[in-house]
């Protein structure tokens, strides 16, 4: 997939993406490095996988460091943020793509703590280490961000929800990111082939992104949509805050 971004736009920048040892996430980082960022690759448990998406940056000429931090727990978010402002410098782009909730033994409320709280946590955690003209980019689904009006999958509703939940609980700090000179933008896209999401959601409902693919005409792969989460770090931010990728045509909207 072609990089979105020219080469040395984002030169002299930093940006943060949760979530970025693999899939969109790891695509969305090495697209931001090649334009010239230094970027934290960001991860939960499995640091070798994180580590080689930095080795694939650093031998293509470009500054990368990967950081483990649960965003779930604040006090690793806390140590996340200084060790990149003490190693890179303050933060000019936050992608807020790390998500989950259809993992098991993670109990009940995993999706909710993760999708909505830990996004809350995060952001409120990097507002202090944001630099002026800081944006923030809030990864979702058209199956939650639509969650209201449009019923969605079983297996996936809870996600839905919580992930809804989530950009609802951001869209409520706007005036607080205006006071604070942060842009903020969500990105929407259908189910994502490829992704960890989609593979659980077919295991539980064997020919659901079939159907879905059916249904939308289309759907996006990995490299696709991490291009879009790409371009909306640097593309005029909609005046309602909402990059939608793909067609919504089979989605009602909110009234």
């Amino acid at each position: 997939m072609t990089n979105p971004l020219a080469p040395g736009s984002l030169a002299g920048r930093v940006a943060l993406v949760t979530g970025s040892s693999r899939g969109i996430g790891a695509d969305t980082v090495r697209s931001l490095a090649a334009a010239g960022a230094s970027v934290v690759v960001n991860y939960r448990s499995k640091a070798p996988r994180a580590d080689k998406v930095v080795a694939e940056i650093v031998a293509a000429g470009g500054t990368a460091i990967a950081v483990g931090a649960d965003l779930t727990d604040p006090a690793s978010v806390a140590e996340m943020f200084e060790r990149t402002v003490a190693e890179i410098g303050p933060i000019d782009v936050l992608v807020l793509n790390a998500s989950g909730g259809m993992e098991t033994g993670m109990g009940e409320d995993y999706a909710m703590r993760l999708n909505r709280d830990a996004q809350v946590n995060v952001v409120d955690g990097a507002l202090p280490h944001l630099a002026e003209g800081a944006r923030i980019v809030f990864v979702t689904s058209h199956q939650a961000h639509f969650i209201r009006t449009t019923p969605t999958m079983p297996e996936y509703e809870p996600v839905a929800l919580s992930k809804r939940a989530g950009e609802d609980a951001l869209r409520a700090k706007l005036p607080e990111f205006d006071a604070a000179g942060v842009e903020f933008v969500v990105v929407s896209g259908d189910m994502i082939e490829g992704t960890i999401t989609a593979t659980l959601l077919e295991r539980a409902n064997p020919g659901a992104i079939d159907a879905r693919k059916q249904d939308a005409g289309r759907l996006y792969n990995v490299a696709e949509f991490a291009a879009e989460v790409a371009a909306a770090v640097v593309d005029p931010v909609p005046a309602d805050h909402t990059r939608y990728v793909g067609d919504v045509s089979g989605f009602a909207p909110e009234a």
